[in-house]
C-alpha cells in the first residue's frame, strides 16, 4: 500500500516523502509511478518566474522515464525484486520532486522562492542525482521492454549524472536587489522607485492583488515558524513581509480585485469579527490578559508580563519605550470586566488561553529593524497620501491603513504616529460609500491601540464617529462605527464622553432594530461597553433599549447576539430603575426559560446575575413568581457544579434568597396563594 501526504498541511520547502511499504505490489508500485510521472509533467504548464532553465530539464527528463513506466504497464512486464527496489526509490524522489515543482509555482511564494535560490537549486541537485544512482543500479537487462527504451533510459542517467544544476544568473542578481533594498531600509534609507519596480516586474508581480498574495503568503508563513524556534529566518521573513507591504502601498496607484465577490465576503467577514478585542491580549506574552494592570505612560499589561519585565532589569515601557516616572501597577478594573465578558461569551477558560508565553522581546519589536523602517516609510507615505491625494489615492490609501493596522499592533503605531487618524476622520465627511467605509474601518483598527483612541478622541472625532453611526451612506459603515465605538469605550473617561453625545445611544439602538444580526450584535456589544460608566445606565434605559433586548431573547437563535443582549440586561438590571424597566416587558419567563433550556454556561450565568438582581430589587413579587418554578432551582444547583467562581457565587446568593422565602411562609397552601397573587403583581409592575 502507497500512503499519500496531506497537501494541506505541508509548509513550503518542506518534503515528506512516504515510503512506499514492503509488501506493495510491483503493479500497485508501477500505477503510482505513472501517476507521479504525469503529475510532474503537469507542472509544465504552470507559472515559474525562477529556476525556469533546470525545471524546464527535470520535467523533460521524467516525461522520458514515464515512456519507460508506460510500456512495462502495457505489456504486463514482470518485475524482478532488484526492480522493486529501485522503483520504490525512485518513487520517493518523484514526490519529493513534485513537491519542488509545486513550491515553485505556489501562489504568492515568488518572492519567497526567489530568496530561497540556493536551496531550491540544492534540492534539486541532490534528487536528480539521486535518480541518476537508481537509474545506474537498474537491472535493466532483466526488464524486457525494446531497446530503444532502454536507450532513453540510459541517456536519463547519463544526462542526470552530468547534469549541473546551479542558481540563475538573472536569479541571483534580483536576490541581491532584494538584499539591497532591504539594506537601505535597515539604515534608515528610502529605496529608489525604480528598483523596486525591476523587482515586482522580474517576479511578474504587476498587479495590486499580485502583491497582496505575497504579504498574504509571507504572513501565513512567519505565523506557522513563530513558535518553532526558526529566529533568523522569522525575521528574515519579517523583513522581505516590509519589502512587500511598502511596495503594495508606493508602487501600486489602484486596488484591484480579481474576483468582487470574494471581496464582499471579507468585508463582511471582517464585520463578524470586527469585536475580537486583540487587545484584551498583553502586548508582551500575546495572550488574553487575566489581571491586567497600567503602569505610568498609560499602557496596559498582563501583571505577571509587565513583572517578569521589570524584574530583568528594565526601567522603560515595552510598547513605547519611555522612561518609567515610577513602578505602580495600577489595576484596569474596566478592562478586566471587558476581558471576563468576552470569556464567558464566548467559553474560553482564562487558565487557558492560549501556547506558551513567547520570548518577551519577540512581542514588543517588530519582525525585523528593515521592517520597521520599512513600515515607518510606508505610514508618512500613506499619510501624505490621505492629506495631499487627488480622491481615488485617499481612498486607496486609507484601504491600506485598513489592511495594514488589522492585526499588527507594530504597524497601528506607526501609522498613528505618522498622523493618519486626522485625515481619516476628515473622510468620514466624504458621500463615497467606499471611502466612508475604507475610513471607518481603518479608524476602527486603530482605535484598538491606546494611542489610536487617545488621538481620535484628541482630535474630535468622536462627533464624526456617531455621526457615521447615526446618518453612515452604507449599513455597513454603521456597523463598523458601532464596533468602533465598543473599543473607544473601553477608556472610561470615553464611555462617558460618548454617553454625554445626544445622538449616541438613540444610534446605536436604532441599529439594533435596522442592522443585520451582525449590525445589532455591535451596537449591543457597544452599549454594554458604554454601561461601563454608570451614568450611561439612565441613558440607555431612556433610549428604550430594553423591548429591543427582550425581542432578542424572544425571537434571535444567535447564541453570540442573545448572550450579548443577556449581559446587558444583567448590567440594567443591577439599578432599581433598571429592574423596574426590565419587569415591565416580558423578561422573567424569557430569562427564565432560557436559564433552563441553554447549554451554555455563559448564558446561564447571565441569567443567573439577571434574577438576581430582580430579585434583589424587585422584592418578594419577583422571589414568589421563582419559588413556584422548581425547575430553577436545579438550574441553579447545576451551576453550582459547572459555572465559574463569580456564577457559582451568583448562584448560592439565589438560591438563599428562594430558601428564606420558602421558609417565611407561613404554609404550604398559604405560600401557593401568595404565589398565585404576587405572580399577577409582577406582571403589572
Amino acid at each position: 500500500m502507497i500512503q499519500k501526504f496531506n497537501q494541506n498541511e505541508r509548509r513550503i520547502l518542506s518534503f515528506p516523502a512516504v515510503h512506499p511499504c514492503e509488501a506493495v505490489s510491483p503493479a500497485t508500485l508501477l500505477t503510482s509511478l505513472i501517476t507521479l510521472s504525469q503529475n510532474i509533467i503537469n507542472c509544465q504548464s504552470k507559472f515559474f518566474v525562477t529556476q525556469k532553465r533546470y525545471i524546464r530539464e527535470v520535467i523533460r527528463e521524467i516525461g522520458i522515464l514515464l515512456v519507460f513506466f508506460d510500456e512495462i504497464h502495457e505489456r504486463g512486464i514482470l518485475l524482478p525484486p532488484s526492480t522493486v527496489l529501485c522503483f520504490s526509490e525512485l518513487h520517493v524522489s518523484f514526490q519529493k520532486i513534485l513537491f519542488l515543482l509545486e513550491d515553485c509555482s505556489r501562489e504568492g511564494g515568488r518572492q519567497w522562492i526567489l530568496m530561497k535560490s540556493e536551496l531550491v537549486a540544492s534540492q534539486f541537485r541532490v534528487l536528480i542525482r539521486t535518480v541518476a544512482t537508481v537509474l545506474d543500479v537498474l537491472p535493466l537487462n532483466l526488464i524486457d521492454v525494446c531497446g530503444e527504451v532502454k536507450e532513453l533510459v540510459e541517456l536519463v542517467a547519463k544526462q542526470a549524472r552530468k547534469a549541473k544544476i546551479e542558481v540563475d544568473p538573472d536569479d541571483e542578481r534580483a536576490m541581491r536587489r532584494v538584499l539591497g533594498v532591504l539594506n537601505q531600509f535597515e539604515k534608515g534609507i528610502e529605496p529608489e522607485f525604480q528598483i523596486l519596480k525591476w523587482v515586482l516586474d522580474y517576479l511578474e508581480i504587476r498587479r495590486w492583488s499580485d502583491c497582496n498574495k505575497e504579504i498574504k503568503f509571507l504572513e501565513a508563513e512567519i505565523s506557522s515558524q513563530s513558535g518553532d524556534g526558526e529566529e533568523r529566518e522569522a525575521q528574515f521573513l519579517g523583513s522581505l513581509l516590509g519589502f512587500m507591504s511598502y511596495c503594495r502601498g508606493v508602487v501600486f496607484d489602484k486596488v484591484d480585485y480579481q474576483n468582487a465577490d470574494q471581496t464582499d465576503v471579507r468585508s463582511n467577514m471582517e464585520i463578524l469579527n470586527c469585536l475580537n478585542p486583540e487587545d484584551f491580549r498583553c502586548p508582551i506574552s500575546l495572550e488574553l490578559m487575566t489581571d491586567p494592570v497600567t503602569i505610568s505612560t498609560g499602557q496596559t499589561y498582563d501583571r505577571p508580563s509587565i513583572q517578569k519585565w521589570f524584574k530583568a532589569g528594565n526601567t522603560t515601557c515595552p510598547k513605547t519605550g519611555e522612561k518609567l516616572t515610577n513602578m505602580e501597577l495600577v489595576p484596569n478594573t474596566n478592562l478586566r470586566k471587558l476581558i471576563h465578558q468576552f470569556c464567558a461569551d464566548h467559553g474560553v477558560s482564562l487558565s487557558k488561553t492560549g501556547k506558551k508565553s513567547r520570548d518577551i522581546t519577540r512581542t514588543i519589536v517588530p519582525g525585523s529593524p528593515a521592517a520597521a523602517e520599512a513600515m515607518k516609510f510606508l505610514s508618512k507615505f500613506l499619510s501624505r497620501k490621505l492629506v495631499f491625494g487627488p480622491i481615488e489615492q485617499k481612498n486607496k490609501a486609507a484601504y491600506e491603513v485598513r489592511l495594514l493596522a488589522k492585526t499588527n499592533i507594530f504597524n497601528r503605531s506607526c501609522l498613528i504616529e505618522a498622523g493618519t487618524i486626522l485625515p481619516l476622520l476628515n473622510l468620514l465627511y466624504s458621500f463615497n460609500k467606499s471611502i466612508q467605509e475604507n475610513a471607518i474601518a481603518a479608524l476602527l483598527k486603530l482605535s484598538k491601540h491606546a494611542d489610536g483612541k487617545k488621538a481620535i478622541v484628541e482630535s474630535g472625532g468622536l462627533k464624526s464617529i456617531v455621526a457615521v453611526l447615526k446618518r453612515g451612506i452604507s449599513l455597513e459603515s454603521r456597523q463598523i462605527a458601532a464596533a468602533t465605538i465598543f473599543y473607544l469605550s473601553s477608556v472610561k473617561g470615553y464611555s462617558k464622553l460618548i454617553g454625554e453625545m445626544p445622538e449616541a445611544i438613540p444610534a446605536l439602538v436604532d441599529l439594533i432594530k435596522e442592522g443585520t444580526e451582525c449590525g445589532k450584535k455591535n451596537a449591543v456589544v457597544a452599549i454594554f461597553g458604554l454601561l461601563l460608566y454608570p451614568e450611561n445606565c439612565q441613558r440607555v434605559l431612556y433610549a428604550r433599549t430594553v423591548p429591543l433586548l427582550v425581542d432578542i431573547l424572544a425571537s434571535s437563535d444567535k447564541h453570540e447576539l442573545v448572550a450579548d443582549s443577556l449581559a446587558v440586561l444583567a448590567t440594567l438590571a443591577e439599578s432599581y430603575d433598571g429592574t423596574f424597566t426590565i419587569l415591565q416587558t416580558s423578561a422573567l419567563p424569557l430569562v427564565t426559560r432560557t436559564l433552563q433550556s441553554t447549554t451554555s454556561r455563559a448564558v446561564k450565568e447571565h441569567c443567573v446575575s439577571i434574577l438576581l438582581s430582580l430579585c434583589t430589587n424587585g422584592g418578594d413579587d419577583v422571589v414568589a413568581v421563582l419559588a413556584k418554578d422548581p425547575s430553577v432551582m436545579s438550574s441553579l444547583y447545576s451551576l453550582i457544579t459547572d459555572g465559574t467562581n463569580h456564577g457559582c457565587k451568583k448562584a448560592r446568593s439565589l438560591i438563599k434568597i428562594l430558601h428564606k422565602f420558602h421558609e417565611t411562609s407561613s404554609s404550604y397552601g398559604q405560600g401557593c396563594q401568595e404565589v398565585t397573587n404576587n405572580e399577577q403583581s409582577v406582571r403589572f409592575l
